[in-house]
């Protein structure tokens, strides 16, 4: 089966090399663009699996390429994994709160982050079950069109958001533990902080707005959908 093409957005040449042959070497077809504004019309025009995206670029920056990417319809769905330089947290959590997928910290294992690239290219589909929808007062989680909806409109989710939401909704009642969530959003395959599962619940919560105490949050533990 071909494997999904990955958008490298670097402006580092040393860094790019170092990308492209790992991917191109594990199978992944690769484009690279080095700034902002050239990876954001790659990324509208191409369409790629994947878009690794350094934070630190001429012009255009990471932050606000990868707000473009996730308020067009037509490139919302595209997966993001933020390279991000040591100090750069609080850009890391902008970047969650904006729809990325995951991070990675320079300077990287290579295999590490070939890795999260397989990692976050498998989440596109939730695991096997056997509802295609799930319903609670005025929300509604539609698997197939990967869509939730509160009273009859819909509300954009990214795509972690979702698999999370998802995963706490199929099992209501059940406290999930951050670590147990980490596992869901990555298949295992990755490392994700603990406190970016609480970015991506603050995130859901305001945009479930009056809905938003579904999540319930069970303190020192995790967090479960209120049955």
């Amino acid at each position: 089966m071909a494997k999904e093409t990955v958008l490298i957005v670097e402006d580092d040449p040393d860094i790019v090399e170092l990308l492209q042959y790992m991917l191109e070497r594990e199978g992944y077809p690769v484009l690279v663009a080095k700034d902002g504004e050239r990876g954001l019309a790659e990324a509208q025009r191409r369409k790629p699996g994947l878009v690794l995206l350094d934070l630190m670029l001429p012009g255009l920056d990471g932050l606000e390429v990868c707000r473009a990417l996730k308020s067009d319809a037509t490139t919302r769905g595209i997966p993001v994994v933020m390279l991000t330089a040591k100090g750069e947290e609080s850009d890391v959590v902008l970047g969650l709160e904006l729809g990325a997928d995951d991070y990675i910290r320079k300077p990287f294992s290579p295999r590490e982050l070939v890795a999260r690239v397989r990692s976050v290219l498998r989440r596109g589909t939730v695991e096997k079950d056997p509802r295609t929808r799930i319903e609670k007062g005025d929300i509604a989680l539609d698997r197939e069109r990967h869509e939730i909806s509160l009273a009859g409109e819909v509300v954009e989710f990214t795509r972690s958001e979702f698999r999370l939401l998802w995963t706490l909704a199929k099992h209501a009642g059940r406290v999930y533990t951050r670590d147990e969530l980490v596992e869901r959003l990555t298949d295992g395959e990755t490392v994700i902080l603990e406190r970016n599962i609480d970015v991506h619940v603050s995130a859901i919560r305001k945009k479930l707005g009056p809905e938003r105490d579904v999540i319930g949050t069970v303190r020192g533990v995790g967090y479960k959908w209120v049955d």
